[in-house]
């Protein structure tokens, strides 16, 4: 069977790059691709001065996520949602940023956690000072995302969605609800 190649719904500038995301929300999971600057690193895209107001997502898919069981996703060729209401993104496996640390500095650990975003569970690893715990980093950190390492992510209403493992996961730190 031959398959037709669809013309992508965006274009892409000699300066940019595609990549493929995963966004969570309060009700959705969304994911679809995204048009960003060659220069930026898409994992952590939502935390800079370049982070847009909307998520443009292309050949995007939609799932509700506050159901027992998993809806047929449905399809939009662009999907834009609020940065604001974003509560969770990372990029799509196999797909992965170079770590955005360096793993040689010390007096750093990395602290198992779990963190509820939305109907997610997400068990992973905070980086932290060795000095630190997430009760003291969370009385400091200023910032809107928080970088949770070697996460394994499940839905709590959706047991059936399996397991999605991804090396890098940013969660909206003042909606996220952190256990140690």
């Amino acid at each position: 069977m031959t398959e037709t190649m669809r013309t992508p719904p965006y274009t892409v500038a000699s300066d940019e790059k595609v990549a493929s995301v995963m966004v969570y929300t309060a009700n959705y999971l969304y994911w679809g691709e995204v048009v960003v600057k060659e220069m930026i690193r898409v994992s952590t895209w939502l935390r800079t001065n370049s982070a847009p107001d909307r998520m443009c997502l292309y050949n995007a898919k939609a799932m509700a996520t506050q159901l027992t069981t998993p809806p047929k996703p449905t399809q939009f060729t662009e999907l834009y949602v609020a940065v604001s209401q974003v509560l969770g993104y990372h990029l799509i496996p196999p797909a992965k940023d170079p770590p955005d640390f360096d793993p040689t500095e010390p007096n750093r650990k990395m602290q198992p956690a779990t963190l509820i975003v939305g109907s997610f569970r997400v068990d992973g690893l905070l980086r932290l000072s060795v000095k630190s715990s997430i009760s003291k980093y969370l009385e400091v950190a200023r910032e809107p995302f928080t970088a949770v390492y070697d996460a394994q992510i499940t839905n709590l209403n959706m047991p059936g969605l399996g397991v999605i493992n991804v090396p890098f996961l940013m969660a909206r730190q003042e909606t996220a609800v952190f256990t140690a």
